[in-house]
């Protein structure tokens, strides 16, 4: 059997009732609910899955094929093309590097990395100060600067993402990787340090945006296993900055039931340049033409269409392109879950997005209670009570037993079962009776191949049929949290089952998967964004191990 290192990569939190908030005591760390009984027939039939040659040979490629994806400044010139965007043949290609940063210092380390044949083809540059909330300050699209290792997610992405860092983090965890698990977190706090916030990637066109926020996971993972208070408290700093990213300023709701809750908001104007390059057709369309044609010939009742679409002069308008910034913050891009293409995300207060930020209160006040600060520790728990009350008398249905999305606009949930609905569930927010609710909502989403992310079929990869390893993790580790043990490992196996068959056939994981037909085979389903179905793939591989320890235990 592959082995799977037994290493604690996730948070367990005692379910925090929304429908009835109450105050955890902050100098306790919470725990995961007791479970019944393991059954020994159960774990005989976990133990008897993961036996099988596909799951084995499964495991295997997950544990083996982080090398590939593995990026560190002796790899530059593996990192600094990028098929997303257009470079000159034969000019060097820009690196850059935050106003704050020491050019000297960094040309220094580069020096000692690379040979001169190679940095001869590196153009050092210092970014502009504007450009850190306006990625139209640069004038060529490069690479950013981050000082350690990373893993890519594979393909066309060949940066160090967001939010997909959490999921690869806990994939080398269970590989035995610990030093790049923590250079990924120390990537983070660095990105925070020197450029505002995480990004959604270090490319400077995504210097206008962060995505999904998961640092103090990230930070906790690596302090259970290195014990090191003083590696935990040099984070504290990033971890506040991160947190104000989100909660001031254009993210934060100010008025109405949702006041006090956050929402997605990237800075930038026009079109997103890696889209205009990097997401044509067959027949030279991006996916921006895709959508006026949308508009053109289909009628939409979820938004007023003129706030994003010109029909006169056959044009998406300002609004449209910050929307779609913004939807890819969100890190969801695309599918219809704010209306056609997302357009209307901005007048959303997200399950997924309020969901983090509470956990990542919770979490920072273990963080201060750790390090001895219990003051400081009350503080970031009131604040976690508070936005639980606000999500609870906003984003749950008690009609549905789902988690919406809150509209703070029409002031109303939006009736559209997505699978962040679950998020709550792995957080340890929901309470019992929301628990039970979401478990026989699975019927919602549950197919042979796992749980896909919505009930709709809308031509984007983010709705239904198609399904996602971090989606099956979420759902899988909060039915297991709150003690549905049978819906998670049922769910794994069909999500593992699927994946290994599809790794005999291809020889390969991918990003996505149609969890209906339980294929990677997508052709011809796509029909805006990018079409292709890009390969390694790091936050699948993260997944898949973590989901086979989840079985093992």
């Amino acid at each position: 059997m592959v082995a799977i290192h037994p290493l604690t990569t996730t948070t367990s939190f005692l379910p925090v009732a929304l429908s009835a908030p109450r105050q955890a005591s902050p100098r306790q760390v919470p725990e995961a609910p007791a479970y019944p009984v393991v059954y020994r027939a159960e774990a005989v039939a976990n133990q008897a899955f993961l036996a099988q040659p596909t799951i084995q040979a499964l495991g295997r490629y997950a544990q083996t094929h982080w090398g590939p994806l593995t990026r560190s400044l002796k790899d530059l010139p593996v990192s600094l093309p990028d098929s997303k965007v257009l470079h000159g043949a034969g000019q060097p290609y820009p690196l850059y590097i935050a106003p704050t940063e020491n050019p000297a210092r960094v040309w220094s380390i580069l020096q000692q990395q690379l040979p001169a044949a190679q940095l001869s083809k590196i153009r050092l540059a210092v970014l502009p100060p504007a450009a850190l909330n306006n990625p139209a300050a640069v004038p060529e699209p490069g690479l950013l600067f981050v000082p350690h290792p990373y893993v890519v997610p594979g393909g066309r992405f060949n940066e160090l993402y967001g939010w997909d860092s959490y999921f690869i983090q806990l994939g080398l965890l269970e590989s035995g990787q610990l030093g790049l698990a923590k250079a990924l977190a120390d990537n983070f706090v660095y990105e925070v340090a020197h450029y505002g916030k995480i990004l959604n990637a270090n490319r400077s066109y995504y210097l206008g945006r962060s995505q999904p926020p998961f640092l103090t996971d990230m930070v906790l993972n690596v302090y259970r296993q290195t014990g090191d208070k003083q590696w935990l408290a040099s984070t504290l700093p990033a971890i506040e900055k991160q947190y104000q990213y989100w909660t001031t300023g254009q993210h934060l709701i100010t008025a109405g039931p949702a006041a006090g809750l956050s929402r997605y908001a990237a800075n930038g104007q026009g079109p997103a340049p890696e889209v205009l390059a990097g997401e044509r057709d067959a027949q030279g369309l991006n996916h921006y033409d895709r959508i006026k044609a949308y508009f053109r010939s289909h009628p939409v009742a979820d938004y007023e269409v003129r706030s994003y679409y010109d029909r006169a002069t056959d044009s998406l308008t300002p609004l449209f392109y910050q929307a779609d910034r913004t939807m890819r913050e969100s890190g969801f891009d695309p599918s219809n879950r704010f209306g056609p293409f997302n357009a209307d995300i901005l007048n959303y207060a997200p399950v997924c997005l309020n969901t983090l930020l509470w956990r990542m209160e919770a979490q920072t006040a273990q963080i201060y209670t750790e390090l001895g600060h219990g003051q400081l520790a009350q503080r970031w728990q009131a604040q976690a009570q508070k936005r639980a009350v606000t999500m609870a008398q906003t984003m749950w249905d008690e009609a549905s037993g789902l988690f919406l999305d809150y509209n703070v606009q029409r002031n109303q949930r939006r009736f559209y079962p997505f699978a962040t609905s679950y998020m709550p569930l792995w957080a340890g927010l929901a309470s019992v009776h929301q628990a039970r609710a979401l478990r026989n909502n699975l019927g919602r989403f549950e197919t042979p191949g796992g749980l896909q992310t919505s009930q709709y079929q809308s031509g984007n990869q983010w709705d239904a049929p198609f399904g996602w390893a971090p989606m099956q993790l979420m759902a899988v580790e909060g039915l297991r949290q709150y003690g549905y043990r049978q819906d998670a490992d049922r769910l794994s196996m069909k999500f593992l089952a699927m994946v290994g068959r599809d790794l005999a056939r291809t020889g390969t994981l991918v990003e996505k998967y149609d969890v209906q037909r339980g294929t990677s085979d997508l052709a011809g389903q796509l029909q805006y964004g990018y079409k292709t179905n890009e390969i390694g793939f790091g936050w699948t591989n993260g997944v898949v191990l973590a989901l086979m320890r989840g079985l093992q235990s």
